[in-house]
């Protein structure tokens, strides 16, 4: 396990709201809630942008992924639109969700609801270089489904 520590600064709209936090010792994501100052409904295959009342400073190195939670995706259809969002460690603005709503049902978003999972990676930078040929493998160029389901 690698432990790191970074800053999150608390926004006017978040001053009521727990900082981003693990739900349990082996949790991989921390809980990210909405900062709302009112109720919003989603409808059927409608997007929102959801503030969280926070920006974070990640160390460079590091990047953040925006992930669905899955009691919402499952009972409700509710997804991240982009999901993973990726926030880079040279961002400093407020962490926002764009949550999708894929169900059937409109879904109401409330002031400190768990709407999102957060989980931090390292990051690894390649240098692209331009190839006329690639190395042979078994599959080959095959494409979606080529290894069965």
């Amino acid at each position: 396990m690698n432990l790191i520590s970074v800053k999150f600064r608390r926004l006017v709209h978040g001053s009521d709201l727990e900082l981003p936090s693990y739900a349990s010792m082996g949790a991989a994501g921390m809980d990210l809630a909405a900062a709302l100052n009112q109720p919003a409904c989603i409808q059927p295959g409608s997007r929102l942008a959801v503030p969280t009342g926070f920006a974070m400073a990640l160390p460079e190195g590091y990047e953040a992924q925006v992930r669905p939670r899955s009691g919402l995706a499952l009972k409700h259809g509710v997804t991240i639109a982009n999901a993973p969002g990726t926030i880079d460690s040279d961002y400093r603005g407020e962490i926002t969700v764009i949550l999708l709503n894929a169900g059937t049902d409109d879904f109401i978003i409330t002031r400190g609801m768990r709407i999102a999972q957060m989980v931090i990676a390292t990051v690894t930078i390649i240098t692209p270089i331009e190839a006329n040929d690639l190395d042979d493998t078994k599959r080959g160029a095959d494409g979606f489904g080529s290894t069965g389901l």
